[in-house]
């Protein structure tokens, strides 16, 4: 356990240690200034953790990812966000556990970074596609369900599952499909917020996932363009 956390606690920058600070910082004042939940506070935190740990590449992320997952899912329910309950507890807790696993095989020892990779050209279009045609058809089923706006619903679960395949799969076009969920959601929530709902961590959270999405998109595509890793 000690080796774990030395790992993860090594090989960050001073400007990546900033952003995990106010991030937190920022995320704990305005959650605390709009009194929201302690459920929505925690979700919030650990879900910011869990996306910076992983633009980092460090392996902890899927750990605060699960518990992020979990209260999410809880929240995402009240809120009568079917779309989000089900991606978490149906796709998100299997696939954080898958992973933890994968990337502990393919850990660069000399940054105690996850080895990032790049997709062919052919293969981001045929995903591209593919991704379209899902969020068509969930919109459908979600739109049956009685869901609120079923057809952004659907753009943020569909697009979150391909994305975290890309994450698990440690592709940099990840950060790209991340952007867009995170935009999306950012419309979900500040609706909810709008309606009255005690959503302000949550609404905070995907707003600073927005940020570090951009950050990592950066910082992901100038490592594989270095280590030119195409697959």
């Amino acid at each position: 356990m000690k080796e774990f956390i030395k790992k993860e606690l090594d090989g960050w920058k001073k400007l990546e240690i900033a952003w995990v600070v106010i991030a937190t910082i920022v995320m704990l004042g305005l959650s605390i200034y709009w009194k929201d939940t302690v459920i929505g506070i925690i979700s919030a935190l650990t879900g910011i953790w869990c996306v910076i740990l992983t633009g980092k590449g460090k392996i902890s992320s899927y750990i605060f990812g699960m518990i992020n997952t979990l209260l999410y899912a809880y929240i995402a329910y009240g809120a009568k966000y079917y779309g989000e309950v089900m991606l978490n507890l149906l796709y998100y807790v299997p696939t954080n556990v898958i992973g933890f696993v994968l990337w502990k095989k393919n850990m660069n020892q000399e940054n105690t970074e996850v080895v990032k990779k790049r997709m062919k050209v052919k293969t981001q279009l045929l995903v591209a596609t593919g991704t379209a045609f899902g969020v068509f058809l969930y919109g459908l089923v979600l739109k049956k369900l009685g869901g609120q706006m079923p057809l952004v619903d659907s753009m943020s679960t569909v697009l979150s599952v391909v994305a975290q395949i890309l994450c698990v799969k440690r592709y940099m076009e990840q950060w790209i499909i991340w952007i867009v969920v995170d935009v999306v959601t950012i419309i979900m929530w500040a609706v909810v917020f709008a309606q009255g709902g005690e959503s302000i961590a949550t609404l905070v959270m995907w707003s600073v996932y927005l940020i570090n999405a951009i950050i990592m998109f950066v910082k992901w595509f100038k490592e594989t363009k270095k280590e030119v890793v195409h697959v």
